[in-house]
């Protein structure tokens, strides 16, 4: 296993994370995803610590809290030997302040999670969504109140835009609080969206990133292609993340003649392209059994040539948007540079 500084912080993580979105949830929407009992996230977990894995995800919304529970106990005694991380700010009853991210919020949320999770702190503690009702300030000021109590160790931040994470870094340096140490974002070959204005945001604030859905949901795990419309998976019962098929056809094709050259599954090609990308700390994966789990953990030994590379970035490509078209168009400020026109011709006006 290789091992990655998480953000700005002394904390050193593996590039692979275990998500546990699958764990839990037999009998309602949360089985499309997953539905694992305690003894399949036992032998998750047991693989992936085995494997070198030292940080694990979850959330108080999978499975409606099940999920930590399960994870909790499957960790047992070797908690202490994990970055564990959670997440707070989706609907957890029927209560008006059962959602959000509120002081009152939060305060209840934690102590909920460190109950399931059974323990007495958690290593990263990120706000899952954006929450338009609660004041930032308030949040934030939570949050590091969680920090001065020892509850929690770190803060992150999940599913934001780069103008929110901005604001709130800068409202943490301006009051003296904690700072989000972290991002956890959907990032794959098919949404690269995050390119855009984010990664430019982490790399300037040292923040760690953490990829959620690095396989789109598994459209990028080998079993869909222009001949082979898979109709079994996670896909086809809850199609999530939005995907451009015919783009993914695409970037398909071209993975499998890589993972073929490399004699290794296309989803070892995947996920081994993020971990080429030097703003990306770990990516999330999840697996609903052993042999899945087993091919993802393989990833981290794919050794991907610039060639390889070149041809990824090629066929993923996202479409230049504004500013950063015009910003080609403008570069020839900085010494030794020209106007980089290409961004303009692959542009739409």
């Amino acid at each position: 296993m290789q091992y990655a500084q998480l953000g700005n912080t002394g904390v050193f993580v593996s590039r692979l994370c275990l998500g546990t979105m699958t764990f839990g949830g037999a009998g309602s929407l949360a089985a499309a995803v997953g539905g694992l009992d305690q003894k399949a996230a036992d032998a998750l977990v047991g693989q992936s610590l085995d494997a070198g894995i030292n940080f694990i995800d979850t959330a108080n919304i999978y499975a409606a809290g099940e999920s930590e529970k399960l994870t909790g106990k499957a960790l047992g005694s070797k908690r202490k030997d994990i970055v564990l991380a959670t997440k707070a700010f989706g609907r957890m009853g029927t209560g008006p302040n059962e959602v959000g991210v509120s002081r009152l919020s939060l305060m209840q949320q934690v102590e909920a999670s460190l109950t399931r999770l059974g323990t007495d702190y958690i290593d990263l503690y990120q706000i899952h969504g954006w929450d338009s009702v609660t004041p930032m300030e308030e949040s934030l000021r939570a949050l590091d109140d969680l920090v001065r109590q020892g509850k929690v160790r770190y803060i992150g931040v999940s599913n934001w835009q780069a103008w929110q994470i901005m604001k709130a870094l800068g409202i943490s340096e301006r009051q003296g609080l904690e700072k989000f140490a972290t991002l956890q974002a959907y990032y794959s070959m098919v949404g690269r969206d995050l390119e855009h204005e984010i990664v430019p945001l982490l790399e300037d604030q040292k923040l760690g990133l953490m990829t959620w859905s690095p396989l789109a949901g598994g459209a990028l795990s080998g079993k869909f292609s222009r001949t082979n419309r898979a109709n079994d998976g996670r896909r086809t019962q809850f199609d999530f993340p939005p995907v451009d098929v015919e783009k993914l056809y695409d970037i398909v094709d071209v993975l499998g003649g890589i993972a073929k050259k490399h004699g290794v599954s296309v989803a070892q090609v995947a996920l081994g392209w993020q971990l080429h990308k030097p703003y990306v700390t770990t990516v999330i994966v999840g697996a609903k059994n052993e042999t899945q789990l087993a091919d993802n953990l393989g990833a981290v030994n794919v050794k991907l040539t610039d060639e390889d590379l070149a041809a990824i970035d090629a066929v993923s490509a996202p479409k230049p948007t504004y500013p950063t078209w015009m910003r080609g168009m403008q570069s020839d400020r900085i010494p030794g540079t020209t106007r980089d026109w290409s961004l303009v011709a692959k542009s739409t006006f």
